[in-house]
């Protein structure tokens, strides 16, 4: 992904506000994020831990989804969790329940859409073993990187499709 801008991220949201998208708090010190390696840039707002944002190249253009988080849900260490973007597992709660408001006449009508997803939205970061953990598990797989970074994105559009949708 290329580097963005703050303003090129703000106007990017499709499913909340112009208002809302000016206040959302974006990730610190965006120049020194790790660009070439995030097929998506994806965070949690760190002044409110209930959402999360995304924002993905698509279609020639950027598509920014705001997201909310539910309250967490105590799982044990022995509880393990996959991620339906990247299909990384995570112990305890490193994947979560997030939810986006659809666009349009659907998302008027309070229609969402969820997927359990990195808690962290680091995604791109674990397929490619930049990011690890005591409680990460990546899966010996026969796939190459880029066709999991395909999968990765593959599933990222499907559920970007569904917040897309505007029928109620």
């Amino acid at each position: 992904m290329r580097a963005l801008t703050e303003s090129e991220i703000r106007r990017s949201f499709v499913n909340c506000s112009k208002g809302e998208a000016r206040r959302l708090g974006l990730p610190k010190r965006l120049d020194e994020l790790p660009w070439p390696d995030l097929d998506f840039l994806g965070w949690r707002d760190p002044g409110a831990p209930e959402r999360g944002y995304l924002v993905a190249e698509r279609d020639g253009g950027l598509v920014g989804v705001a997201l909310r988080v539910p309250p967490a849900v105590k799982r044990g260490l022995t509880t393990t969790t996959v991620c339906s973007f990247c299909i990384t597992s995570h112990t305890g709660p490193g994947v979560s329940l997030l939810t986006a408001r659809r666009v349009g006449a659907a998302g008027r009508q309070g229609n969402t859409v969820g997927a359990y997803v990195c808690a962290d939205l680091a995604c791109p970061l674990y397929v490619r073993g930049r990011k690890k953990g005591a409680l990460v598990d990546r899966y010996e797989e026969s796939l190459t990187l880029e066709e999991q970074v395909e999968r990765t994105l593959g599933n990222l559009g499907r559920f970007l499709d569904r917040v897309l949708d505007d029928r109620p």
